[in-house]
């Protein structure tokens, strides 16, 4: 009685192992080829496994466990679809889902949508929603609610598409509107021969703690606003510096304000 407890947690391990698989085959394809398989080469395996043992022949009794391990392999191969399923299933329990999940690299997107529209130089302008939230203008454009992708944006701002006249209000990974209209500055120091992208961007950033990014259609120059202020003429690195800061847990406002005047 004593080593009862060993043959009873076997039998316990085995039933909690087996009977998943089973459940999740019930109904499927993959249930039918076990019933068959296993109806033939059960009554084959054990006949020939109670022969070899019954008569001592050490080659039959190889030959069958051999043939058991190749069966194994075949069984994977028969079942894919269905290992293929399992393997999904799993992957979305939320235990492994948080394991594995990837963050949407929202501000590669935006750097990747930027640097195209510059190179082709497609007129756009960009506002990053922190804090304070900008409901005010996103009412008034075309609400879209969809993930940040550099094909999206860059279709948006495309000519004669319906949205490219206007802005693109994103917070964190999500696009939220697209065609929306912003104050324009009224900063008798901003230059002269800035045209409305860019005084709508600095305007947007004197009412609320968002960052804008413009991108030239005449020259493709890449520019950020902030608090106010313009910086010009940035290039691939200073915009990934800048969607840095912005995404960082510590925010824009860790960039010495220097870098924005």
């Amino acid at each position: 009685m004593a080593d009862l407890w060993r043959p009873l947690l076997e039998i316990f391990i085995l039933a909690v192992l087996i009977y998943p698989v089973l459940a999740f085959l019930r109904g499927s394809r993959g249930m039918g080829v076990i019933r068959g398989l296993g109806a033939i080469l059960g009554v084959v395996v054990i006949l020939f496994l109670f022969l070899a043992d019954l008569a001592d022949l050490y080659v039959l009794d190889w030959l069958i466990r051999t043939v058991g391990l190749l069966f194994f392999f075949a069984l994977v191969v028969i079942f894919q679809p269905e290992l293929r399923s399992a393997l999904v299933r799993v992957g979305q329990l939320p235990v492994f889902a948080s394991l594995v999940e990837e963050r949407w690299d929202a501000s590669g997107q935006i750097t990747k949508a930027v640097i195209t529209m510059s190179r082709e130089r497609t007129g756009a302008l960009i506002a990053l929603q922190r804090a304070v939230g900008l409901k005010t203008y996103t009412a008034g454009g075309v609400r879209l609610g969809a993930d940040v992708s550099a094909e999206l944006l860059i279709s948006i701002f495309r000519k004669n598409t319906p949205l490219h006249d206007g802005a693109v209000v994103i917070k964190g990974d999500r696009l939220l509107a697209a065609a929306c209209l912003f104050p324009l500055s009224e900063n008798p120091n901003l230059d002269t021969g800035l045209g409305t992208r860019h005084r709508a961007a600095v305007g947007v950033t004197e009412q609320s703690d968002a960052v804008a990014l413009v991108v030239s259609e005449q020259t493709g120059d890449i520019s950020v606003a902030q608090n106010g202020s313009l910086k010009r003429h940035l290039d691939e690195k200073g915009l990934r510096a800048v969607l840095r800061a912005v995404s960082s847990e510590d925010g824009f406002q860790s960039a010495p304000a220097k870098e924005l005047t």
